[in-house]
């Protein structure tokens, strides 16, 4: 299996990795839907709400009070620190061999961990600004204002650069995921279930020679048998496998 990866990777000149909750749950951060995701911690505070409207356009400007409360105590990932999946993919890309990163995440690990072509299709956490007059802000404002509902010099509400439910993902990211793909020789895909649509739609764009696929549990997808791979185990497991040969 690994001398299958090695072969792969190594012919490969132009690969671009496509990555979901999983990169980052190694970090400590957790994943959404899973049995010990964020949807499913029970807290008194939030449980009469669905877990999508928490984080949703609705939530945020007809309910803001209650969206800022659970994105505070849920979405700060400040003192989290990339893991080997992010260190790795860094290094590949440095050494020319990783050309981009598609992410559903928006916790800014890749970009922590050295990574510099990444495309952030649900946004990020790291990025604020405000709704009115579009001053941005980082996200120490957010977290640390003493503002219930942090609010620009000019009254406007502010909001993180997070793709919510109810809001489409934004153009220039899906953009560049989709011209990333298209043009690689090889795609990995990671940590995704490939359930979350219409991100997961991109996959069909992908024409090159080696398909990778990465996860704890098996994905649904179709490959070649003599093209492509599917390893079921973790992104740490197998990165610090790869970062042997990188």
């Amino acid at each position: 299996m690994y001398e299958q990866l090695k072969k792969y990777i190594e012919e490969s000149n132009n690969i671009v990795f496509f990555g979901g909750a999983g990169v980052s749950t190694e970090s400590g951060i957790p994943d959404f839907r899973s049995k010990n995701g964020l949807y499913n911690q029970h807290d008194i505070q939030f449980d009469k709400y669905e877990p999508e409207y928490l984080l949703s356009r609705e939530c945020l400007y007809h309910n803001p009070k209650v969206f800022y409360e659970f994105y505070r105590q849920k979405m700060d990932t400040r003192n989290i620190e990339p893991n080997i999946t992010h260190k790795v993919l860094a290094k590949m890309e440095e050494a020319g061999k990783l050309s981009a990163i598609i992410t559903q995440n928006i916790d800014g690990l890749h970009q922590k961990a050295g990574s510099k072509n990444v495309f952030e299709i649900h946004g990020t956490t790291q990025r604020n600004y405000c709704s009115k007059c579009g001053k941005e802000y980082n996200s120490d404002y957010i977290f640390d204002t003493n503002e219930t509902i942090p609010k620009c010099e000019c009254r406007g509400l502010i909001r993180p650069d997070v793709t919510l439910y109810g809001e489409k993902l934004p153009d220039l990211a899906v953009c560049g995921a989709i011209d990333a793909i298209c043009k690689a020789d090889c795609l990995i895909i990671g940590g995704t279930s490939l359930k979350v649509y219409p991100a997961t739609n991109y996959i069909s764009y992908f024409s090159g020679k080696h398909l990778i696929v990465i996860n704890k549990e098996k994905v649904d997808i179709m490959l070649n048998d003599e093209t492509d791979l599917m390893i079921i185990d973790s992104l740490g497991n197998v990165f610090a496998e790869i970062d042997k040969w990188i």
